[in-house]
């Protein structure tokens, strides 16, 4: 049991057998991160709202009163209640999620990352019609982390389009978007590398749409896409300029301030 004094408006709950205090608010997920505790995830990211879309962090909970009865909930929507009591291992847990894998890897049969996963939960194989990939996002696994980092966070650029089997991520018909800044954030954040990028020299190209990179006015090294830059200036209400400063130089430039000042 927590030693500390419980504040006002905190609750206890029961992770894996051990007492831990919990604030309103917070989900599940949120406790198993703050005590380390291991809970898969492929949609979750921190900079955008839990969507729950693909079911890994699954757990079961109970409560003293429910006379045995449990049941699976996602953590990272599921907020914490008192007296609750979760496990984040149990057997009913570890079916679901090798379940869920066996999906994933009918989905996409090729990513690493999956297979990987995958194996942690036994499953070499999936008894699911494999999907025969196609040539570009041939690893996407429909967790929505890009569309809703682009839609919430920057310009909206790609969406999910089609349905069932054929749903995927893209451009408006597939076309190269005058939204897309190529700011790379849909990439970066994607759990399993799907999205095709290219570099060529100065030139970056993403979505079916090439970008000439700004050079940074120090040293001339890419600091970003003059759409990205203007984006950045326009969202802050401060000068394009700069933003047209490399992080070696801008570090350097903060050092070299901070020597100033400590002598």
């Amino acid at each position: 049991i927590e030693t500390y004094a419980i504040r006002e408006g905190q609750m206890k709950i029961k992770l894996n057998g051990k007492m831990v205090l919990v604030e309103p608010g917070e989900t599940l997920l949120d406790v198993c991160r703050r005590k380390d505790v291991e809970v898969p995830t492929l949609c979750h990211h921190e900079a955008v709202e839990p969507s729950g879309a693909c079911r890994m962090c699954m757990v079961e909970i109970t409560k003293a009163d429910w006379n045995g009865w449990s049941k699976l909930v996602t953590s990272c929507l599921y907020q914490v209640e008192d007296g609750l009591e979760i496990q984040t291992d149990s057997p009913e847990v570890f079916k679901t999620r090798a379940e869920i894998m066996e999906l994933l890897l009918a989905r996409t049969p090729n990513s690493p990352v999956i297979v990987e996963l995958a194996e942690e939960y036994g499953v070499e194989q999936t008894d699911f019609l494999e999907r025969t990939p196609p040539e570009t996002l041939e690893n996407c696994i429909l967790c929505g982390i890009c569309t809703r980092i682009c839609q919430s966070l920057v310009t909206g650029a790609i969406a999910m389009g089609g349905r069932g089997i054929e749903k995927t991520v893209e451009t408006p018909y597939a076309e190269a978007s005058d939204a897309c800044i190529g700011c790379l954030a849909c990439a970066d954040s994607c759990p399993t590398d799907a999205i095709d990028v290219e570099r060529a020299g100065d030139e970056l190209t993403i979505w079916n749409k090439t970008f000439q990179f700004a050079a940074c006015s120090s040293c001339g090294a890419p600091v970003g896409t003059p759409e990205h830059l203007d984006h950045l200036a326009e969202q802050s209400g401060r000068e394009r300029e700069e933003y047209l400063q490399c992080i070696k130089c801008k570090v350097q430039k903060t050092g070299a301030v901070l020597t100033r000042i400590s002598y």
